[in-house]
């Protein structure tokens, strides 16, 4: 396509702004470890709530909900707004937890819970395996999708996207360090916004659609807006609505819906001012990245199965694109190539800034487990702050090169999507109980790490090559993975010793988790004269759970009251918005028992660094 003056202008306005943001805090970014990976955590709930949504605003995101949307209808959006029971679990529950903990990266807290040489090593294995490998394979999603936009929109191969928007973005992201990211991604995502609502507006109004009405009554159409799957056909809602709500979402971790928080959405609850921000910061991500942004990309996946309605039609519209990009995900890019001028630039905009907000934070992310938990822990202990900033720069560049040549390699978001989902599987539990039951210990931790990845290897690249004829569908593999893994953990758990005992009265005493997983452990203190309790204090955790529910019926009652509108389904849409009216009366009375601060403990030590 070609770009107009206007179109460049808001382009290069747009970039010229991050970037001075960024070069304008460097300074202050770069004065310790603390200030680059945590903004001297002293930032607002506001700020933290919207980079998080930001973050998850990548390019890939709107190209996997097509890809959804084009092969299960909307109704398989439910394989991630699952995840909202995750989100809200760490809302109520888990948030101020974090907080407590004070640590600067999720990953010293397994020094701060478990004892000993397994303790060290879990936190600098995982510093490699999550802040690179994973961390790399989350970046390279995001970066074929920029690859499949730029190859629509602006025709540009693989290889130049790569050094055009990744050599922007490390700069950026190398200057400001977290606070760089957090106020930008302020700016990103109001660009985003607008961005996807402008394409919805124009592929509406795209002639072969003919406006909202035209789009829902299409044949291509009208079998793929429900939003629940057909319940008479059990291959459908099974895998679709089951699966996700049933085991999906407490036993998978995935990057940004952690079990229990964690990876970036853990930075910015420690970023926060204190337990309540962190806690605030935590539900307006949740109520944003579900209630508010999935409908425009809803309406633009939707409108392509008019315009491009199989993948061989997308091919004949771009013969020139690589065979290896081309797929269901590749609607959305094509979609936007009807955008007129000025507009086109506005989203080109818009999905620059998704990329950047997405790609920098997990740069960041990455480059502080890298830092504080395996360079700083077992290289350079004695390194001084601004050697470490060096070297969290350093671990930036490295990130990036290594998650562009992934992205060279993959081919389809929900691939990538399906992989993650895959090797995560069964860790889920074990990170919601381990600040809750005592018994947990590293090996727990190490086993179902090991565990989940060879089988996500096994059931992914193995099985297919011994058994070709007898493939395992994803709904299979994850169920397979998750019962493996759980049971491996557990069992593991009980073979080992636990944790040193001093370890966990000093763990609890600086998180005070509660609960009765902790009684033996608050018995035996209390017996040799060291209580860990105070007189008054109470577990919060039956009313976080309770407003866990709340906040799930009023996002979802939102999200589907919101798609209920726009299909014309007037009496549904009213009952959902008042039941989500009702449910946010009932969260707010329910928030104040659960953020409600509790007496300081009896004795209160310090952990051992």
């Amino acid at each position: 396509m070609n770009l107009v003056f206007a179109d460049w202008a808001i382009i290069a306005a747009y970039f010229v702004a991050a970037l001075a943001v960024g070069l304008a805090v460097s300074r202050r970014a770069g004065r310790s470890t603390a200030s680059y990976f945590l903004s001297g955590r002293s930032m607002p709930w506001w700020l933290l709530g919207t980079s998080m949504v930001a973050t998850t605003f990548s390019t890939d995101t709107p190209n996997l909900v097509t890809d959804i949307v084009r092969q299960n209808g909307v109704a398989g959006n439910w394989v991630w707004w699952a995840f909202l029971l995750t989100g809200m679990l760490t809302v109520f529950v888990y948030a101020k937890l974090w907080r407590r903990a004070g640590v600067l990266t999720d990953l010293e807290f397994y020094e701060l819970r478990y004892s000993g040489k397994p303790a060290a090593f879990l936190r600098g294995f995982r510093a490699l395996y999550l802040g690179v490998f994973f961390n790399v394979a989350i970046m390279a999603t995001v970066t074929l999708a920029a690859m499949k936009i730029a190859g629509v929109l602006l025709g540009l191969s693989p290889v130049a996207t790569i050094l055009l928007a990744g050599g922007v973005t490390v700069v950026f992201s190398m200057a400001g360090g977290l606070t760089g990211v957090l106020l930008t991604d302020f700016l990103l995502f109001l660009t985003a916004m607008a961005g996807s609502i402008a394409a919805a507006v124009v592929a509406l109004r795209h002639p072969d659609v003919g406006g909202l009405s035209n789009l829902l009554a299409h044949p291509n159409v009208a079998a793929s807006i429900d939003l629940l799957p057909d319940f008479s056909d059990p291959a459908a809602y099974v895998p679709l609505l089951v699966v996700p709500l049933a085991v999906q979402w407490w036993s998978v971790w995935y990057p940004g819906s952690e079990p229990g928080g964690g990876g970036y959405v853990a930075q910015r609850m420690l970023s926060a001012r204190n337990e309540q921000e962190a806690t605030a910061a935590t539900l307006l991500f949740n109520v944003a990245h579900y209630a508010l942004r999935p409908w425009p990309w809803i309406l633009v996946a939707l409108a392509s199965l008019v315009v491009f309605p199989t993948v061989d039609s997308l091919r004949e519209a771009f013969p020139n694109l690589p065979e290896s990009i081309l797929g269901h995900d590749l609607a959305y890019p094509a979609m936007l190539t009807f955008l007129p001028a000025g507009l086109l630039g506005l989203v080109v905009a818009s999905l620059a800034a998704a990329y950047m907000s997405t790609i920098s934070t997990h740069l960041n992310w990455g480059a502080s487990y890298v830092v504080n938990d395996f360079w700083k822990r077992f290289v350079e202990p004695d390194a001084s702050e601004r050697r470490l900033v060096l070297v969290g720069r350093v671990s930036t560049v490295l990130l990036m090169v290594l998650a562009s040549l992934f992205a060279l390699w993959l081919q389809n978001a929900l691939q990538a999507f399906q992989i993650l989902l895959q090797i995560g599987a069964g860790t889920g539990l074990l990170f919601i109980l381990r600040w809750f039951w005592w018994r947990i210990n590293a090996f727990s931790e190490l086993a179902a790490m090991i565990v989940s990845f060879l089988v996500a290897v096994y059931l992914e690249l193995v099985h297919p090559a011994l058994f070709p004829a007898a493939p395992l569908g994803p709904t299979v593999k994850l169920l397979m993975g998750v019962g493996i893994t759980t049971a491996a953990w557990i069992a593991v758990t009980f073979a080992t010793r636990p944790t040193d005992e001093e370890t966990l009265r000093r763990f609890y005493a600086l998180v005070r988790p509660g609960g009765p997983g902790w009684a033996p452990v608050v018995r035996r203190a209390a017996a040799e004269g060291r209580p860990l309790e105070a007189a008054g204090e109470r577990w919060t955790v039956p009313q976080g759970i309770l407003a866990m529910l709340a906040g799930c019926f009023a996002v979802y009652s939102a999200l589907f009251g919101i798609g209920s509108w726009l299909y014309g389904r007037y009496l549904v849409a009213a009952a959902l918005t008042a039941v989500a009216i009702v449910a946010s009366v009932y969260l707010v009375r329910v928030w104040g028992a659960v953020s409600r601060g509790v007496p300081e403990p009896v004795d209160r030590e310090v952990p051992a660094q």
